[in-house]
């Protein structure tokens, strides 16, 4: 005997194919859109097909946007780019109103463990960006893992010969942490980056 009838089993399996869902989760999210009106469904599943319809790539930097240029790139000087992984990178640098510069979405990192290579990610239209002239400095923020720091390495050795000031988010010890348990890396890199008072 079949546990879920076939349009919830159906659901289910739509919900797992979400990162961090698994069974459990699906089975919740599936109740809920059971229990909904048919009004809060629509537009459920409207706002899924919009912002497949709506939501685009930004042809300078490669963040999401909903024209063909993104208001960042509309709108701020160019002097100063911010090399991240992934557009959801940029939101979570946009949250701290701390950055006037525009962005660049590598859509990846190198790792060479997952066949990626630098051809494989925008690094070719960074470059293309900073031949157009006018950059300054070119700001990493790549995580700090291996594919990051290897990615941020890669990019730095392109760049620096350019004549263009490149420079890597600071890491370190999260505030709050006490020393005894901050990682091995992480205590090490404080110490590599630390600063004068």
């Amino acid at each position: 005997m079949k546990v879920f009838i076939e349009p919830i089993g159906k659901l289910i399996n739509e919900f797992t194919k979400l990162p961090g869902v698994g069974a459990k989760t699906a089975q919740r999210y599936a109740y809920k859109i059971i229990n909904m009106t048919e009004s809060e469904a629509q537009d459920f599943a409207n706002a899924i097909l919009n912002v497949k319809k709506q939501v685009k790539y930004c042809t300078i930097c490669g963040n999401f946007s909903e024209s063909d240029v993104c208001d960042v790139c509309k709108n701020r000087p160019a002097d100063v780019i911010c090399v991240v992984k992934e557009p959801k990178d940029v939101i979570a640098i946009e949250k701290l109103n701390e950055f006037d510069g525009v962005y660049h979405v590598l859509h990846g990192t190198i790792s060479p463990l997952d066949g990626i290579g630098p051809n494989d990610i925008n690094i070719k239209g960074l470059l293309e960006r900073i031949a157009k002239g006018g950059v300054k400095e070119v700001i990493m923020a790549t995580n700090p893992d291996v594919e990051g720091e290897a990615t941020a390495m890669y990019i730095t050795s392109l760049v620096k010969p350019l004549g263009i000031k490149v420079s890597r988010l600071a890491h370190g010890i999260p505030v709050g942490t006490d020393l005894e348990y901050a990682d091995e890396v992480s205590l090490a890199r404080a110490f590599v980056d630390r600063k004068t008072l």
